[in-house]
């Protein structure tokens, strides 16, 4: 009699765990009943590089640390040591830095290279697709001009990493990429591996200006936010049709399936968590709404960018895990950036959210090292106590973590990709220059090596390697 209780106990236990797991994998198919398989996928390969040390540096780890006399060890382009007195093979190449400073590889969260490609000329305009406020059904990656000159210039400052947006004349404009600062023929060469799709979203001005200038709406902020929530509900209704739909599979009533909407895919894989939501946005107050907004229909914004007044909401910032892409000191241009103030990003800081600087110029990545120290510096004037192991984060970790890489890359750790800044001067000096940059492990520009300072192809027999027009 115990031995069939136990048996049974047995097969009860049995059918729970085969029901819970049937579960699990029914959830996992509804959530992913709308996504469909995705196609151009990353063709990115890391360039196969020795094992290398770099010895004797002043080491900004991204974590918050500081690292005197320290070392960085490369193996098989991942980071394997990080720190002071260990051991490395003597037949291990070596660089001396001492005297020098080493960071991970710099981040912008916020770039158009390649889709506001240099030369700026109507027919490199492809940033933009203002032909509907929403236009979520549009790739940035499919403007992306791979031979775009300000992709190595970037590279010479640090710039191993960038997200491409669409731009932000639209509600919500599209989908963005990121890449790695690499040159290849294809974008899908570029492409970061396992790196989330962004969903650019913009607020404010911007489209109201756009599109009210053409008697369409929005003409108002109100419209703004109506036509976010029109879409949103358009997504839900998809997202649900797509889910009756596999569930009903193999019934006897077995419902149409429904009919794809690419617009609608993307918009669905936001509400699913699998596309992060990057929000240009400056006022304080729209913020809020668009937060709201997000509460409403349950999804999730990784950044605000712009973000002039982030400094007024950075309490709420750090409550809710949004991070606040900023510049330095641009402020001014149009009303919504007018109340600015220099302490912004360390404002943020301070507050325990998450402050990044970005770029949205074609020559502001080009120093991202100098844009941070200004901001690091305003903070600094007024007792907010901030070093360079701080701010190192503002270009490294946080971004890293804004666009869902932190995992792979931002920080020099253990098995981490071994991108990597070797610096001529503390990265927030005045002085500073990249001299060398690693991605994956490779030395992908060397300011020593005219050989490893990389000519896109548009540049080819316009220059000379000295920058001279032929």
């Amino acid at each position: 009699m115990t031995r069939t209780k136990t048996l049974s106990k047995q097969l009860l236990l049995l059918i729970l765990v085969v029901g819970v797991s049937s579960c699990s994998q029914e959830k996992k198919d509804k959530e992913d009943a709308s996504t469909q398989p995705q196609p151009f996928p990353s063709t990115y390969r890391p360039i196969l590089s020795d094992s290398f040390v770099i010895e004797h540096a002043t080491v900004l780890t991204g974590t918050g640390k500081q690292l005197e006399d320290a070392s960085v060890f490369v193996e098989k382009g991942k980071i394997k040591l990080v720190g002071q007195n260990f051991y490395v093979a003597p037949e291990i190449k070596r660089y001396d830095a001492n005297g020098k400073w080493v960071t991970p590889g710099l981040i912008d969260v916020h770039s158009h290279l390649g889709v506001y490609a240099s030369p700026s000329i109507e027919s490199t305009q492809d940033g933009n697709e203002m032909t509907n406020p929403v236009t979520a059904e549009v790739w940035a990656e499919h403007s992306v001009w791979t031979q775009d000159p300000g992709m190595p210039l970037a590279l010479a400052g640090g710039v191993t990493t960038f997200q491409v947006l669409p731009g932000s004349g639209n509600l919500i404009g599209g989908r963005g990429v990121t890449l790695k600062n690499v040159f290849a023929r294809s974008v899908q060469g570029m492409k970061f591996p396992g790196a989330p799709h962004s969903l650019k979203m913009a607020c404010g001005e911007n489209p109201k200006r756009v599109y009210g200038k053409k008697n369409r709406a929005p003409s108002t902020r109100m419209g703004n936010v109506a036509g976010y929530r029109a879409a949103w509900i358009k997504a839900e209704k998809y997202r649900n049709d797509w889910d009756k739909y596999y569930e009903s599979l193999g019934s006897e009533k077995e419902k149409d399936k429904p009919k794809r909407d690419l617009q609608l895919d993307t918009l669905v894989d936001v509400l699913r968590g699998n596309i992060l939501v990057h929000n240009h946005c400056y006022r304080a107050e729209e913020m809020l709404v668009m937060i709201d907004i997000a509460n409403e229909f349950g999804y999730k914004i990784a950044a605000f960018h712009h973000a002039v007044e982030a400094y007024k909401v950075a309490d709420v910032l750090a409550k809710e895990n949004i991070c606040a892409a900023v510049w330095a000191d641009w402020w001014g241009f149009k009303h919504e950036a007018f109340d600015h103030v220099k302490e912004n990003a360390a404002m943020v800081d301070n507050a325990k959210a998450c402050a990044i600087i970005h770029s949205d110029s074609a020559i502001g990545i080009q120093h991202l090292n100098q844009e941070t120290a200004k901001a690091m510096a305003a903070g600094n004037k007024n007792g907010l106590k901030l070093e360079p192991k701080d701010a190192i984060a503002w270009i490294t970790s946080n971004p890293a973590k804004a666009i869902g890489i932190e995992e792979k890359t931002g920080t020099l750790e253990e098995n981490k990709m071994a991108d990597i800044v070797i610096w001529s001067h503390n990265p927030f000096s005045i002085y500073a220059k990249a001299e060398k940059v690693f991605i994956d492990g490779a030395l992908m520009y060397d300011r020593d090596d005219p050989g490893k300072q990389p000519v896109s192809d548009f540049d080819l027999g316009i220059t000379d390697p000295t920058g001279e027009r032929l």
